[in-house]
């Protein structure tokens, strides 16, 4: 059968523009970027400085300075976090958060807790979203840092970065954005929104993996972090470590893309998560949309299948690259953290499917996995009695088992 992937919110492919711009950086151009003393070190640190310009503009930051490169969003989170609680730690040691921050980001503010930091995790709405008002209200004398995604992993709900970028900005406290999922889906520009922090990852850009950057504002006021890795000064003392050039250089070619091509490419794929819902909608019964419909990433589609096992159904897929959540933590049996955040029923979150269509999903790979869910989903249902009791309109929560 034909392989289908629709997972690109776990990851991306690279794009062969992508993968153009990299490939001399392997080989003849090979030098390292630290080396200053050679014509090989030179042409490395050029093209790691002309990509450092291109993830600048492509999140609206006014000075290529502000950007540092690290190997990927997990690790420029931990700097984040770690990095301004210890450097502004005589301000104060209060870190704020939401529910459903991705893992590198709740994980990260937990051990924070446990050297000494107070931390608030912050509740969200039935569709995801966090209310700015809590926010504000959460603030104290102590607060150190906010840290909000842009948009959310498993079901793509774009959180108010403007709103919130502006009550603390008022209040003069930091705030960390989570960029890595909306980066290139979607309006994000660091200045207009008061964003002091962001995390950014080459590979959900159709750029590769292994490579990220740490947006650090130069103004209002500048702002510091403590390094977490330490020897050889790289990155102006803030990330030490040999910079993977091919990567940095791919990293670049990537915002330079969606820059050009972001509107038209996320309008069409917005078509196509349209197209692939209302089919499913109108195909079968007892079927829920997870997420917020207006705040929402274009590719990003979280459907529950009332009474279908979401893993029964994705290995009765296997053809089709999908997921039930996180990539970081599908290995896990317990139901999204995500969707328990927002209220969702723990038997609804185990039939969940995350659908995460990309630049080169088509048409016709939209049509086929419409057609194949709701075949496999009716199949799976005519083998399951309490559907049959559903279909005969009992509810089967009502039903009191009996137990021996």
């Amino acid at each position: 059968m034909r392989r289908i992937y629709l997972d690109n919110h776990a990851t991306t492919p690279v794009d062969p523009r992508v993968l153009e711009a990299m490939l001399p950086f392997f080989s003849e151009q090979f030098g390292n970027a630290a080396s200053r003393s050679h014509s090989y070190g030179w042409d490395a640190n050029n093209a790691v400085e002309q990509a450092r310009v291109s993830v600048a503009k492509s999140i609206g930051a006014a000075s290529s300075h502000s950007i540092v490169f690290t190997s990927g969003a997990t690790e420029s989170n931990n700097l984040a976090l770690k990095g301004a609680l210890e450097y502004y730690g005589d301000k104060g040691n209060h870190v704020i958060t939401t529910a459903v921050e991705h893992k590198s980001v709740l994980d990260t503010v937990k051990r924070l807790g446990t050297r000494g930091c107070e931390v608030t995790v912050l509740g969200v709405d039935a569709l995801g979203r966090v209310d700015p008002e809590t926010v504000r209200q959460a603030l104290t004398d102590k607060t150190v840092l906010v840290s909000v995604m842009l948009a959310n992993n498993e079901v793509g709900t774009v959180q108010p970065i403007a709103e919130i970028g502006e009550i603390l900005h008022e209040r003069r406290v930091l705030f960390h954005v989570d960029a890595a999922q909306g980066l290139g889906k979607i309006d994000f520009d660091v200045e207009q929104m008061n964003v002091d922090l962001a995390s950014l990852s080459a590979h959900k850009v159709y750029g590769p993996k292994g490579c990220g950057a740490l947006y650090l504002s130069r103004k209002r006021p500048r702002v510091r972090v403590s390094p977490q890795l330490d020897g050889g000064g790289h990155e102006r003392g803030m990330r030490s470590g040999t910079l993977n050039v091919p990567a940095i250089v791919g990293f670049g070619r990537a915002c330079q893309l969606f820059s050009i091509e972001g509107l038209e490419e996320q309008t069409r794929i917005a078509r196509l998560r349209d197209t692939l819902q209302s089919r499913l909608l109108e195909a079968l019964p007892k079927v829920s949309v997870n997420g917020d419909p207006e705040h929402r990433l274009p590719g990003s589609l979280n459907m529950s299948f009332h009474h279908v096992e979401g893993e029964g159904l994705m290995l009765a897929l296997k053809d089709i690259a999908l997921s039930s959540g996180s990539a970081c933590t599908s290995a896990t049996l317990e139901p999204s953290y995500v969707l328990s955040a927002m209220g969702v029923d723990p038997t609804l979150a185990h039939s969940s499917i995350r659908f995460g269509i990309g630049r080169f999903n088509t048409e016709e790979e939209i049509d086929i996995v419409a057609e194949r869910v709701i075949s496999e989903v009716r199949r799976l249902r005519g083998m399951s009695p309490l559907w049959e009791m559903v279909e005969q309109g009992i509810d089967p929560a009502s039903i009191r088992w009996a137990t021996t």
